[in-house]
C-alpha cells in the first residue's frame, strides 16, 4: 500500500506542477489537467488515514475557508428549488463544482512530495515564459490576419494599424486581459516571497510579469497591483510602526493609482458624473456602469435570497430588453462584479457568507503562510470589484491553486525559514 501511495502521490504532484506551470494558458488546457489531478489525489487515498485528518489539530486551522466556501457552493446548489432557469444554474453548478471537490484536500492536505517553493519557481517560470509567448503569438497574427482563428472573428476581432492596441483589444480572445494579469501577478508575489533577498533575480522578473499590465490595457490591474504594494509594505512593516507609515503609504498609493486612472487610455470617455448617474442608463456611459445600473434598478427582486445560481445574466438580459439595449443583450453582459452577481444570485445573506468565506482566508492561516494569505485575498477582494472573477474556469483554477499555496506554506510540520532559503518546507 506504501509503495502504491508514493507512486500516485508523486504521479499527482508531477501533475500539481503541470496545473501550476499551465496557470497562464488558455483555460481549454487547465480543466482536463485539474480533473486528472483531483482523480489521482482520491486514487492517493490520504482520506482513509484519519492520522491525515485536520479538524481538532489548533495549529492548522486552514480547512476552515475550504469549508466555507464548500457551504456558499452548498447554498448555490440549494437555490435550485427557486430558479427560474434550471439549465443556467446547472452549468454554473459544475463550473463551481471545484468548491465542493477541494473540500477533502483542505482537510486531509497534501503528500509529502509536495514543495510550495519548487511549485512557486514552476509558476514564476511558466509566468515569465508565457509573456513573450504572448507577445509572439499575438505579433505574428498582427502581421498575417489571415491566421486568425475563425472562433475569434465571430467575436469581434478587432484589426488596428497600432500593434498595443492590437495586443489589447484581441488578447482576451485567448486569455481574458484580467486573468492573465491576475495569474502574473500572484506569480509576482510568489517571485517576492522567493527572492526578496536577491533583487538582482526579483526585478527583472516583475519586469517580465508585470509588463501585461500595460500589455493587456488592464485598468483593473492597476489599481490591484499598488493595493498589493500597500498591503504587503504595511505587513512588512513592525507592528510599533504600522499606523505611522502606513497610513502615508496608503494617500500615495490612493493618489498613484487615481493619476495612473485618469490619463489611461480606456478611462478616457468616463466623467465623475457618469457614475453619479449610473442608474440612468445610456450609450455614452462605460458598459460596466450600466450593467450595474441595470442590476440596482429594482434590488427588493433578489436582495431577500437571491434568484438563484446562474440567473444574474437572464435577469440582466430581460432588463436590457425593456430598455431597447440590443447590443448587451446580443453579448449577453454578466454583472462585471463578483459582489453584485452574489448578490443577486444568492441574496444578501449569500454574499455574508461569500465575504466570510475571504475573511477566513487571511485569519486562518497560520503565521508562516498569513503574508502570501493576506496577498492572495487582496488580489482577488480588488478585483471582484470590476469583473466576475469566477465566471470564467481560469479564475476558478486559480483560486484553487492559491489556496494550495497557501495550504503548503503554512504546513506545520515545517519550520519557518527565510523567504531566500532554498530549503524544504
Amino acid at each position: 500500500m506504501n509503495r502504491y501511495q508514493q507512486i500516485i502521490g508523486r504521479i499527482n504532484y508531477g501533475l500539481f506542477l503541470a496545473i501550476i506551470a499551465l496557470l497562464p494558458a488558455p483555460q481549454i488546457v487547465l480543466r482536463y489537467t485539474i480533473v486528472a489531478w483531483g482523480i489521482l489525489w482520491f486514487l492517493e487515498g490520504r482520506w482513509l488515514n484519519r492520522a491525515n485528518f485536520k479538524i481538532g489539530v489548533a495549529s492548522y486551522r486552514l480547512w476552515i475557508p475550504f469549508v466555507l466556501f464548500g457551504l456558499w457552493y452548498g447554498w448555490k446548489v440549494v437555490s435550485w428549488f427557486w430558479s427560474a432557469d434550471h439549465i443556467a444554474w446547472g452549468w454554473q453548478i459544475e463550473r463551481y463544482l471545484t468548491f465542493a471537490l477541494i473540500i477533502p484536500i483542505g482537510l486531509w492536505g497534501l503528500n509529502e512530495c509536495y514543495d510550495w517553493r519548487t511549485a512557486g519557481k514552476v509558476l514564476v517560470a511558466g509566468c515569465v515564459i508565457a509573456v513573450p509567448l504572448y507577445i509572439s503569438y499575438m505579433a505574428a497574427l498582427y502581421f498575417h490576419p489571415e491566421w486568425v482563428p475563425d472562433r475569434c472573428l465571430n467575436n469581434e476581432w478587432t484589426q488596428h494599424t497600432d500593434w498595443w492596441l492590437f495586443f489589447s483589444e484581441n488578447i482576451s480572445h485567448f486569455k481574458h486581459r484580467l486573468f492573465l494579469c491576475s495569474v502574473e501577478i500572484f506569480g509576482a508575489i510568489l517571485a517576492f516571497l522567493l527572492y526578496r533577498k536577491k533583487l538582482w533575480v526579483l526585478l527583472p522578473i516583475w519586469a517580465v510579469m508585470l509588463m501585461t499590465i500595460p500589455l493587456t490595457g488592464s485598468r483593473q490591474s492597476i489599481i490591484t497591483t499598488l493595493a498589493l504594494f500597500i498591503v504587503g509594505v504595511i505587513a512588512l512593516i513592525p507592528k510599533g510602526r504600522r499606523w505611522r507609515y502606513g497610513i502615508a503609504i496608503a494617500l500615495v498609493g490612493i493618489v498613484a493609482s487615481i493619476g495612473i486612472l485618469h490619463w489611461h487610455p480606456r478611462m478616457q470617455d468616463i466623467e465623475v458624473s457618469d457614475i453619479k448617474e449610473m442608474r440612468e442608463r445610456s450609450y455614452y456611459h462605460d458598459v460596466r456602469l450600466n450593467i450595474w445600473g441595470t442590476a440596482l434598478q429594482h434590488p427588493q427582486d433578489y436582495l431577500a435570497y437571491g434568484l438563484g445560481a446562474g440567473q444574474s445574466c437572464n435577469y440582466l438580459k430581460e432588463k436590457f430588453q425593456n430598455i431597447h439595449f440590443d447590443g448587451y443583450v446580443a453579448k449577453q453582459y454578466h454583472a462585471h462584479c463578483q459582489y453584485l452577481e452574489e448578490t443577486m444570485e444568492i441574496g444578501l445573506p449569500g454574499l455574508l457568507l461569500f465575504l466570510l468565506a475571504w475573511l477566513s482566508i487571511p485569519i486562518c492561516a497560520p503565521k508562516k503562510g498569513r503574508l502570501i494569505a493576506l496577498l492572495f485575498t487582496t488580489l482577488f477582494v480588488f478585483n471582484m470589484f470590476t469583473d466576475c472573477m469566477f465566471g470564467k474556469f481560469d479564475g476558478v483554477a486559480l483560486w484553487a491553486a492559491g489556496l494550495l499555496f497557501i495550504l503548503l506554506q503554512s504546513d506545520p510540520q515545517g519550520e519557518e525559514q527565510p523567504a531566500g532559503d532554498t530549503e524544504r518546507h
